[in-house]
C-alpha cells in the first residue's frame, strides 16, 4: 500500500477537512481527495463521509486509522534506524513542545540544533502538555519539552531542565493590592493577602484540567479555600495580558513579571511547576532525538 496515500488519510482524518489535510502536507485539494478516491477504490470502502462542509470518519475509517499510524511511524522507525547506523545526525525529528516552553525556553535551544546540525528535519507540534504525554506514549513523537506531570508515568522518562517558580500575580492597579492600608485605616495589624482574600476577587486560569491548574485546585484543596469564579484558558500569555488590564488575578510563572502587572505574596505558600523532557522508556532514540536532548540538558 502506498504511504503517500496513508499520508493523505491521516492527514484529513487529523483534519475533518480536505483543504487543510492539503495545506498540512503541501498538496493541492484535488491531489488530496485523488489519493483518498485511489485508497477508497484499493480497500473496496467509503473511508469518510461528506456532509454538506462535514468530512468524518466511516467505521472503516475508523478502523483504518490506527492501523495506517501504526504503519507510518513503523516505517519512519525503521527507516531512521538503518540511516544511524551510520553515525550521522540526520532525518527527520519529530517533537511536542508546548506553547510556554516554545516562546520562552527554547529559541535558543533549537536555533543552535538547526544550526549544528542542518541534516536533520525538524517537524515541531505546539500542544498541551497532557496531550504530548500521549504523542509519547502513542510513538507519534520522539521528545516532548513540556510541563512534567506530577505524578511520574512507568513508560516515560521525565527529566526536569528548569525549575519554574509560579506566584500570584494581579494588574498593578488591583484591589488586593490595598489590603494593607485597608487594614491599618481600620486599626488592625498589616498583613498580606490570604488565599481567603484571593477568593473574593475574580481568577483567571489554565483550565483545571491542566497540570498547572491542577497544581492551583491542589493548592487551595488543601487549605480548604474554594476556588473563585474562574476564567479559564490554557493560553499563559492571554492570561498575563487579562491579568494586566485589572479582569482578574492569576498564578503564572514568576518569569513572566513585566510592568503593569505586580506579584502578590502569600505567607505560607509556595508552589513550582517542573519544565523539562521526555521521551518513551521503551523506544529506541535516534540520533538527532539524543543530539537535542544533550543541547537540553546543557541548558539546566
Amino acid at each position: 500500500m502506498d504511504t503517500q496515500l496513508l499520508e493523505a488519510f491521516i492527514a484529513v482524518a487529523n483534519t475533518g477537512s480536505f483543504s487543510d489535510a492539503a495545506e498540512k502536507i503541501h498538496l493541492t485539494q484535488p491531489a488530496v481527495s485523488k489519493r483518498i478516491a485511489l485508497l477508497e477504490q484499493q480497500l473496496n470502502c467509503r473511508l469518510f463521509d461528506r456532509i454538506a462542509r462535514s468530512v468524518t470518519l466511516t467505521e472503516a475509517g475508523e478502523a483504518l486509522l490506527p492501523r495506517a499510524n501504526h504503519i507510518l511511524r513503523e516505517i519512519a522507525d525503521t527507516t531512521q534506524a538503518i540511516n544511524d547506523l551510520s553515525g550521522d545526525i540526520s532525518g527527520r525529528l519529530r517533537l511536542a513542545i508546548s506553547h510556554h516552553i516554545g516562546l520562552h525556553r527554547l529559541p535558543p535551544i533549537l536555533k543552535q540544533f538547526a544550526q549544528g546540525y542542518p541534516e536533520v528535519t525538524i517537524d515541531v507540534d505546539f500542544m498541551d502538555s497532557e496531550k504530548a504525554y500521549e504523542g509519547i506514549l502513542q510513538g507519534r513523537f520522539e521528545v516532548a519539552a513540556i510541563t512534567l506531570a506530577p505524578e511520574a508515568h512507568p513508560k516515560i522518562e521525565a527529566k526536569t531542565i528548569w525549575p519554574d517558580p509560579l506566584v500570584f500575580m494581579v494588574s498593578d492597579d488591583h484591589p488586593l493590592l490595598s489590603i494593607n492600608k485597608e487594614r491599618k485605616d481600620k486599626g488592625l495589624k498589616e498583613g498580606n493577602p490570604t488565599l481567603e482574600n484571593l477568593r473574593d476577587y475574580p481568577a483567571i486560569l489554565p483550565g483545571l484540567s491542566t497540570y498547572t491548574g491542577r497544581m492551583t485546585r491542589a493548592l487551595f484543596e488543601k487549605q480548604n479555600v474554594p476556588l473563585p469564579p474562574t476564567m479559564t484558558t490554557n493560553y499563559l500569555e492571554t492570561i498575563k495580558m487579562m491579568v494586566s488590564i485589572g479582569l482578574g488575578w492569576s498564578l503564572l510563572p514568576k518569569s513572566m513579571l513585566e510592568p503593569g502587572i505586580r506579584a502578590v505574596a502569600i505567607p505560607g505558600i509556595q508552589i513550582q511547576r517542573e519544565l523539562g523532557y521526555i521521551h518513551h522508556r521503551e523506544k529506541s532514540l535516534s540520533n538527532a532525538a539524543k543530539a537535542f536532548i544533550h543541547l537540553l540538558q546543557q541548558a539546566q
